[in-house]
């Protein structure tokens, strides 16, 4: 995966420190883009739910979760991110003062949740339209939660759609909530936290919590690809 080589751990989390979020450039060729877009209407054997946002108050458009096994550039995707964002997840655990550490490797981790009871895949493919949205929530799924994401835009902005900006609130102690644009092309990748962040404050590192949404899509449609590493209830 050569737009994912380009990166390191130490790059990843140096953004994450700074701005709570990391873009990275090129991850995927339009051709990949396209042929993934592809599969959300194409066998529906690969997937194992499909999600109505409208229904369930979660804003409005849908998405569908992947079944195991994962599709090939689906499975590895989420194994070459992983191992890149491990030693970051594990960094954030010193630094908020948690002894657990997390595994090396993408198979450990999901032993480790399948033997906790979370069974079910969570990469998805989120597909918009005109009018559709996505209120600010996390990706929890469960009391295992790896604590960082990968959100990848499938859609050429501009083009392919206009508006559906990625949106972050980060709530700080005492503090004003900040808000966040993501500003992404086709074929990159932003990773973000799950539920929260450690932030350097004046007495050392404490826990500001991250939500994400999208603003609503106002032309053409917007397909992405989330990455969530830890596995549902």
């Amino acid at each position: 995966m050569p737009g994912l080589d380009t990166y390191s751990s130490k790059d990843i989390e140096s953004a994450l420190d700074s701005q709570g979020f990391a873009v990275l450039t090129e991850i995927l060729s339009a051709q990949v883009c396209q042929e993934l877009s592809a599969l959300y209407d194409g066998p529906q054997d690969i997937f194992r739910s499909r999600i109505e946002m409208a229904r369930h108050n979660f804003g409005k458009g849908e998405y569908k979760y992947f079944s195991y096994p994962l599709p090939p550039p689906v499975q590895s995707l989420r194994e070459n991110f992983y191992k890149l964002l491990a030693p970051i997840a594990n960094n954030w655990q010193t630094k908020l003062g948690i002894e657990q550490q997390w595994p090396g490797t993408l198979s450990e981790l999901t032993e480790y949740c399948h033997s906790h009871g979370q069974l079910r895949p969570t990469p998805l493919i989120l597909k918009y339209g005109p009018g559709d949205f996505n209120c600010l929530h996390q990706d929890l799924y469960g009391p295992i939660h790896f604590p960082l994401q990968v959100v990848l835009l499938l859609s050429e902005p501009g083009n392919g759609f206009t508006g559906g900006e990625l949106m972050l609130i980060e709530q700080r102690p005492r503090m004003q909530s900040r808000g966040s644009v993501v500003s992404l092309l086709r074929g990159d990748a932003v990773v973000i936290p799950v539920r929260e962040r450690p932030r350097q404050g004046a007495r050392g590192y404490h826990r500001a919590a991250i939500r994400h949404g999208v603003s609503e899509i106002r032309t053409g449609r917007r397909f992405t690809m989330g990455l969530i590493f830890h596995d549902a209830l």
